[in-house]
């Protein structure tokens, strides 16, 4: 461990309270512009799959294609980042998320975009990210003290989120001008951002982990550590069900705002208000010593609450207003879930919690995605969103058996 001292004092509290580390504010940084590039392309892949042929199932699928390589690679992705040193892996799976980007852009201002390229590339993307997450995230334990790893990983969220609340904006004004395809080219650019702060990262200034040993079963290894922890178990079989079910709300948002409430464009405009909500949940949660399950029982709460709420608002007006408490549960549950995975773990088991939490929010989405889609275009479009939330609020009592 690095024993080089930040020459900005201590503080012991504080929201931002990590960031008195030099590593730490170069690289969320360069991961606030990289991400909203990102947001930039999700939101113009919705678009463009749902101008294609107006259905909320292609959405579906292509979360599916995203996001299962999350769901079958994820937690052998988080012992291979424990194995290894999780700022050069983050160098590579960035760059080679920058490649897909162009790849992307470069298909559709040609002419040759479709369905299943779009299907292909988000494959692609979903098999280097499921890489990439473990190691970006366990990098940023690497930052920060021991102490504030709970700040860190809340942090982390809160420019994850913050990134949501520019990047679909900026989609929704650009996109009648200059089209997709730009913005995916945008979101390859954005990348540099990223790689140029992994670059500046100073390795004498980092708080290293020591590196897992090969046991041959490290997958197996975080499923035992999970069994035998009961705030661990029970808040991974909630939030397992909350982000399977309750955070497909970018599925059935484009035929929401188009079929029930008039507004085909507003997408990018919802996406944002949701997202301010989640900067509120995320700094909520960051202001936090420790984060307890009593609050993670509240956010879920709120999260299903909102689910429901927003899926029958009469208007996009009233959706709105719904839209700020989802974000901030559901973003407080990410952020929660995080800090519950890191505290009191080994370092040497980080990356694979890590990985866990990432497989259960990210590689969900491959079953829930779909049937969300199938939801809105078969049965209705408020119960595509509302089903999830009432699963939400139905399993909250699940966390009594945590505490």
């Amino acid at each position: 461990m690095s024993t080089v001292e930040s020459s900005v004092p201590l503080q012991d509290s504080g929201m931002f309270r990590s960031l008195r580390h030099r590593n730490a504010r170069i690289f969320f940084t360069g991961l606030m512009v990289s991400n909203i590039g990102s947001w930039l392309q999700f939101t113009a892949t919705s678009y463009l799959l749902y101008e294609l042929r107006g259905r909320a199932t292609d959405l579906g699928f292509n979360t599916m294609f995203q996001f299962l390589p999350m769901l079958l690679l994820g937690a052998w992705a988080g012992g291979f980042a424990d194995r290894h040193d999780r700022r050069t892996v983050a160098m590579w799976t960035q760059f080679i998320m920058a490649i897909q980007a162009v790849f992307l852009g470069i298909a559709d201002l040609t002419g040759h975009i479709s369905i299943p390229l779009v299907y292909s590339a988000s494959l692609i993307l979903g098999i280097v990210s499921a890489i990439d997450n473990p190691s970006r995230r366990g990098l940023v334990t690497e930052l920060v003290e021991p102490q504030e790893i709970g700040n860190a990983m809340s942090l982390n969220t809160s420019v994850m989120t913050g990134s949501r609340v520019f990047g679909p904006a900026i989609a929704a004004l650009l996109i009648a001008p200059i089209g997709t395809g730009w913005l995916f080219l945008l979101n390859g650019l954005s990348f540099f951002a990223i790689i140029g702060s992994l670059f500046m990262i100073r390795k004498s200034e980092m708080f290293s982990t020591p590196k897992a040993a090969r046991t041959g079963t490290p997958v197996r290894d975080a499923f035992a550590y999970v069994r035998k922890d009961p705030v661990l178990l029970y808040s991974f079989i909630v939030f397992s069900v909350v982000s399977t079910f309750a955070f497909n709300y970018s599925v059935v948002l484009p035929k929401l705002c188009d079929i029930k409430w008039g507004h085909p464009g507003a997408f990018g405009w919802m996406l944002t208000d949701i997202s301010c909500g989640s900067i509120i949940g995320a700094l909520a949660t960051a202001r936090l010593q420790k984060v307890t399950v009593s609050w993670f029982a509240l956010c879920v709460s709120v999260c299903g609450a909102s689910c429901v709420a927003m899926a029958w608002s009469p208007n996009i007006w009233v959706a709105a207003i719904a839209g700020i408490p989802l974000g901030a549960g559901g973003t407080a549950v990410v952020a929660t879930m995080n800090a519950l995975s890191q505290q009191g773990t080994p370092p040497e088991m980080r990356s694979r919690m890590l990985a866990l939490v990432a497989v259960a929010f990210l590689g969900s989405t491959p079953i829930g995605g779909p049937i969300t889609g199938w939801i809105a275009d078969q049965i209705g479009v408020e119960w595509a969103l509302g089903y999830g939330g009432l699963l939400a609020l139905l399993f909250v009592p699940l966390l009594k058996k945590a505490r």
